[in-house]
């Protein structure tokens, strides 16, 4: 659902900064759970993608990734161990992919980041983190003077490694199995638009084989 108006003309809905338009959109989606906590909006959805369209991303990640790498260092070297691929925006599975993501969760694509991918080897991992950056960060007025901070986080597993792989969020004692196709999304706020700390999560090590993931994150204003 992508859209000619003009940014100023898009409202804090088409951005997903009102989560109400979003959380609607994503419930009407077929076989979608809402993990059921106060702390945090987090959405789950088997088989968004389909295995083919996920083995096409594999590879496309394989062939441009580089090491992954944080905004704001934090003195750990092994803190984020994987590698990252961005995507070519013009490729035609991407643009496929983006259209399905708008679908889902009605927030418009000039409000997005270029889509990304992730591979995580085995013993590769995301320590706890949030996804929005932190207003006291060194490198927020850089990250964010024009787009703003994040609204919403969609990621999509690729692939099931052999084993490990999962992502947990620490606040509420939740842990997402990786599967095939499978959509995560989540609110980096609360109901009030502040930022949530509940949204913390782990991308946690990978015991045997490989894990692929993309994500895409939404900001308060246009990107770029």
């Amino acid at each position: 659902m992508q859209t000619n108006a003009s940014p100023a003309l898009l409202d804090d809905a088409a951005s997903g900064l009102d989560p109400a338009s979003v959380v609607a959109r994503l419930n009407a989606q077929p076989g979608i759970q809402r993990v059921p906590s106060p702390k945090l909006t987090l959405f789950v959805k088997r088989g968004f993608l389909d295995p083919d369209t996920c083995a096409g991303l594999v590879a496309m990640i394989d062939a441009r990734r580089r090491p992954s790498t944080i905004t704001d260092s934090n003195g750990d070297t092994a803190f984020r161990t994987s590698e990252t691929c961005d995507l070519d925006p013009a490729a035609p599975l991407v643009l496929q992919v983006e259209a399905a993501i708008r679908e889902a969760t009605g927030i418009e694509g000039v409000f997005g980041e270029p889509l990304q991918g992730q591979r995580y080897a085995v013993g590769q991992e995301f320590k706890a983190h949030t996804d929005y950056f932190e207003p006291n960060g060194l490198d927020y007025h850089e990250h964010c003077a024009v787009p703003g901070n994040r609204t919403w986080t969609v990621m999509v597993y690729l692939n099931e490694p052999e084993a490990g792989g999962a992502t947990r969020f620490k606040a509420v004692d939740k842990t997402i199995q990786p599967e095939t196709g499978k959509l995560v999304a989540w609110n980096n706020r609360r109901p009030d638009r502040s930022l949530n700390p509940a949204t913390i999560h782990h991308g946690m090590k990978v015991r045997a084989g490989v894990k692929y993931v993309i994500t895409k994150w939404f900001r308060e204003r246009p990107w770029g």
